[in-house]
């Protein structure tokens, strides 16, 4: 039988014919180009510093109407400057690689799957090819402009990034969450009635909420963030079931101690009361505190004991602040260091 040559459905068209870009043959015309990409880059800068100046000068209450529509002013400001920023360096770097870069087309034929042993070199060097036909080593503005409008846009993010609150250092934190309304001669009041507490109100086995007399003087947010950390539990056990720390003798008064009523895993509040184990069961995750023994951890994944707060009796018989928290209160944090707290072995951290 005769036999017939395959015939492609596609003829091989081949390469087109390379036409040339004007910035290929008129250096005038490349050097046009490269200014108007390095332009693009230098306003860049000018974009991220508008948008700084827009975050701390336009107040937070200024307005502007587009008809029918209401926005902020500082979010136009931001998004204008912002967006403009970043379309500058997308439209400059379009145009330096439409008419700067290489300009050639290239057939890649088939090849196996495998990369043969010498592919680091040939990758290497195609990379070399690709730095030389950027053009970077001949315009060395353009990758200086293009490296500076890139990093300046950092400002704009670090600026966003003091939005989120002051920095948490060891003096903003002892001025704010360590520190909470307890000192010396504050009274403990029922955290309902505010009705001070004194030692023959309370029965053994009984559990009070409490929070410090100063308290119901605060208001609103000032208000809620102290009463986030100051309210407390005061509990009345025999006093020979009572375990006291050597260095805690006189912070109870006739088998009544004040434990924070926060839970020092995440914070929530505690009020589970098992009065024949003197047991605290926070409700959230379980944890389980000893308050006949210094608060400290039986279950759970609290990694601490509960802060205890020293009391005492004044003159009108009523109970009173010893002194403060002498540990912060509430979940621990990777700078909360519990190591030394008030002297205690490990099993109480």
């Amino acid at each position: 039988m005769p036999v017939h040559e395959a015939v492609l459905p596609v003829p091989d068209p081949g390469v087109e014919e390379h036409l040339p870009r004007l910035a290929d043959v008129d250096k005038a015309a490349a050097d046009r180009v490269e200014r108007q990409v390095v332009t693009m880059y230098l306003l860049v800068p000018v974009m991220a510093v508008l948008f700084v100046l827009s975050y701390y000068l336009i107040p937070r209450g200024e307005s502007i109407d587009f008809g029918p529509l209401h926005s902020s002013a500082k979010h136009v400001a931001l998004g204008l400057t912002l967006g403009i920023g970043v379309l500058l360096i997308g439209l400059a770097t379009q145009q330096w690689a439409r008419q700067l870069m290489a300009n050639n087309e290239v057939v890649e034929e088939r090849h196996p799957a495998y990369s043969p042993a010498d592919a680091n070199e040939e990758a290497l060097r195609q990379l070399n090819v690709g730095i030389d036909e950027s053009g970077v080593p001949r315009r060395k503005m353009l990758i200086f402009s293009a490296l500076g409008a890139v990093g300046i846009l950092a400002a704009p993010a670090l600026v966003l990034l003091t939005d989120l609150g002051p920095v948490a250092g060891p003096n903003y934190r002892r001025k704010t969450y360590e520190t909470t309304l307890w000192k010396e001669g504050i009274r403990l009041v029922n955290d309902i009635t505010y009705t001070p507490l004194k030692p023959e109100d309370l029965s053994i086995g009984q559990l009070v909420n409490g929070v410090p007399e100063n308290l119901k003087e605060l208001s609103g947010t000032e208000f809620n963030n102290a009463k986030a950390k100051c309210p407390i539990v005061v509990v009345r056990m025999n006093p020979a079931d009572i375990k006291i720390p050597a260095n805690r003798q006189d912070w109870q008064v006739s088998g009544i101690l004040a434990y924070s009523k926060i839970c020092t895993h995440v914070g929530c509040p505690i009020s589970l009361w098992e009065q024949q184990t003197h047991h605290l069961l926070c409700p959230c995750h379980q944890s389980t505190f000893d308050l006949a023994d210094s608060g400290r951890v039986l279950f759970g994944p609290a990694a601490r004991a509960l802060p205890q707060l020293p009391i005492k009796v004044n003159d009108e018989g009523y109970l009173v602040a010893r002194s403060g928290f002498p540990v912060p209160v509430g979940p621990s944090f990777f700078e909360r260091d519990s190591r030394h707290d008030l002297g205690q072995s490990q099993e109480y951290r």
